[in-house]
């Protein structure tokens, strides 16, 4: 009975089962809990979705604060023309179309088990591979974020667990297809989260690297691969020159993210009162002045400030350190002791264990040289940088959390190894096979 019940314990047909059902009956409960109206219409007005709403109405990319002002380049294109296409199908601010993307927000958290679970299978068996896709089925972060959020963090999960999958596979592959394939895949990720853009030189760099020990061809097919990725961004980059009349790569927020995080009344916990959707003088003028000459402005008084104050500027980095590996809070121990709410402590317990086990994984990983340890443990050691310099909230970590928690259950499973009286190894992760 024990064997049966392990062997169903790893089956990813139940994984995925289990964390729809979970899923689904958060929304359940939360629709029961939230008047339609405010559903409706709240978890849309931002950024994304008064973009979205621009393209839906018709007067193309543009107005990011709820008010017509003008074109933009606030983020890459594909996640606002979905929820255009949502708007032009359900309607604007309507209780369908948030229907419509919280069922695709959570099809991509249970997609994104599949490439996880082969990941873990790759790195260490089946138990590893089980353990990281049931600490992603009940991640509260990935529960309550494709419900209350409506950005592409949800399908930046997706592709990120997805890429690291590829780039493990690709590191066997001898085929050039399939390098131009990784570069589509790393294309399409990017007109979706700029962000990610920050883990392509690294990936892209050890694969190159493994291929360059066997394969006479490896420098042809990086240079694919990056070709295309390249390729992929050329089409937004000519728009943005089309209308800005300046090179931008991929979007332009860059300066306000900056200096909403590091000025005189910044603090440790974001308020958003500076932000140009909530407040009129700063939207009066990145309107008078235009979004590009803003950005550049706001990125100069940004840069002055963490230059002239690096006392506080270290206080700051620390906090939104703190801040993007317990869930959203610069204090979680004080603010786990003073809530009331289990779930707000479920949250945060969950989220500081899972940063704890993170780096217990990339250590258990390197210790034991584990070949694929580099590619692995680049997501949670890079990807948060540009949040550690900028703002920290809940949804800005949602990407990497699939690799979190699979560097989690690294050191889950060594640790019931340890602890367990009698162990078998699995099945060892395949050989890197190359061909000529």
């Amino acid at each position: 009975m024990l064997n049966r019940l392990s062997s169903a314990s790893k089956s990813l047909l139940l994984i995925m089962i289990v964390a729809l059902l979970v899923r689904l009956y958060f929304v359940y409960d939360f629709v029961a809990g939230v008047p339609r109206q405010a559903v409706s219409t709240i978890p849309f007005l931002f950024e994304v979705g008064n973009i979205a709403n621009s393209l839906a109405t018709g007067h193309g990319f543009a107005s990011p604060f709820r008010a017509d002002t003008g074109p933009t380049a606030w983020m890459t294109p594909l996640f606002p023309m979905f929820l255009a296409a949502v708007f032009r199908v359900f309607g604007s601010y309507t209780f369908h179309a948030w229907l419509a993307v919280v069922t695709f927000n959570i099809s991509c958290c249970v997609a994104a088990i599949i490439p996880l679970y082969f990941v873990g299978l790759r790195l260490g068996g089946k138990s590893l591979a089980a353990g990281a896709a049931w600490l992603w089925a009940i991640f509260p972060n990935a529960i309550l974020l494709p419900v209350e959020s409506m950005w592409d963090g949800c399908l930046s999960a997706l592709f990120t667990i997805s890429i690291l999958w590829a780039t493990l596979a690709l590191d066997d592959s001898p085929r050039f297809r399939n390098w131009c394939a990784y570069g589509l895949l790393w294309g399409i990720a990017l007109m979706t989260n700029a962000t990610l853009g920050a883990l392509l030189p690294f990936l892209l760099a050890w694969l190159a690297y493994r291929a360059h020990q066997t394969d006479p061809r490896w420098f042809s097919k990086a240079a694919a691969a990056t070709g295309i990725v390249i390729l992929c961004c050329v089409p937004w980059t000519i728009r943005n020159y089309a209308v800005f009349h300046t090179f931008v790569p991929l979007r332009s927020v860059l300066g306000l993210q900056l200096w909403l995080g590091n000025n005189d009344q910044t603090q440790d916990v974001f308020r958003g009162n500076l932000h140009p959707i909530y407040n009129s003088a700063e939207r009066a003028h990145y309107v008078e002045v235009g979004e590009i000459a803003y950005m550049q402005e706001k990125k100069q008084q940004a840069i002055q400030y963490m230059a002239e104050h690096p006392a506080r500027e270290a206080h700051l980095i620390f906090r939104r350190f703190i801040a993007i590996w317990a869930g959203g809070t610069p204090y979680p121990l004080k603010d786990f002791a003073d809530s009331s709410s289990w779930w707000f402590r479920y949250v945060a317990a969950f989220n500081l264990l899972a940063a704890l086990g993170a780096l217990g994984g990339i250590v258990i990983l390197f210790r034991r040289r584990n070949v694929n340890a580099f590619p692995v443990a680049v997501f949670p050691i890079v990807y948060p940088w540009a949040f550690y310099l900028t703002l920290a909230l809940p949804r800005y970590r949602l990407p990497i959390d699939p690799v979190v928690m699979l560097l989690f259950a690294v050191s889950l499973v060594a640790l019931f190894a340890k602890t367990s009286p009698a162990t078998k190894t699995e099945t060892k992760p395949p050989r890197r096979q190359r061909r000529a």
